[in-house]
């Protein structure tokens, strides 16, 4: 698998793991307490990252079909295009600009921590499926549509990049509510 795809796994595997070792150290009570009214409890941030994930994998998917039919050739190296590179620059940790999310993205009741954990590691799975699948294809020419705003299109490349950088950026912000 080509290098910059590598890292992405990575990427997935350790906000996987980052969430593991926050579960092993917070009690289960402590995940739907907020720090603040208008800031998330960490099984909000979790809620979220799993509602990210479910309306991306269809895009994603769709993406590599597109790809697979292309007739471009991947280029050497991927690169993000600029609003995917801007979008993975502020996406994230440490947060240094706060966006308000979409409405369908707020997580409106958080499930115990057990089903959070375990919906996280399947959808982990798939995307890391995903990423795999892309390997070898032309997913920096392919566009996608923001689920957040559909007139935000950049390439599946800049796309699979800022899903685990999002991914940290709320397991940092869980990580502070503890």
């Amino acid at each position: 698998m080509r290098s910059e795809l590598e890292a992405i796994v990575g990427e997935f595997e350790s906000a996987r793991d980052r969430l593991h070792a926050l579960a092993q150290r917070v009690p289960d009570e402590r995940w739907t307490q907020r720090p603040d009214p208008a800031r998330w409890s960490i099984a909000e941030c979790i809620a979220h990252l799993n509602l990210t994930s479910t309306a991306y994998l269809p895009l994603l998917r769709d993406g590599i079909v597109r790809a697979q039919g292309s007739k471009d050739q991947a280029r050497a190296r991927y690169r993000r295009d600029p609003i995917g590179w801007l979008l993975w620059k502020v996406a994230g940790p440490p947060v240094r600009l706060r966006v308000k999310t979409t409405p369908p993205f707020v997580p409106a009741a958080a499930d115990p921590p057990g089903q959070l954990i375990a919906e996280f590691d399947r959808l982990q799975t798939a995307q890391v499926t995903v990423t795999r699948d892309a390997d070898g294809l032309p997913v920096d020419r392919i566009k996608i549509a923001s689920p957040f705003d559909a007139r935000l299109k950049y390439s599946l490349y800049a796309a699979l990049t800022i899903l685990p950088r999002h991914q940290h950026r709320h397991l940092w912000q869980a990580e502070r509510v503890w």
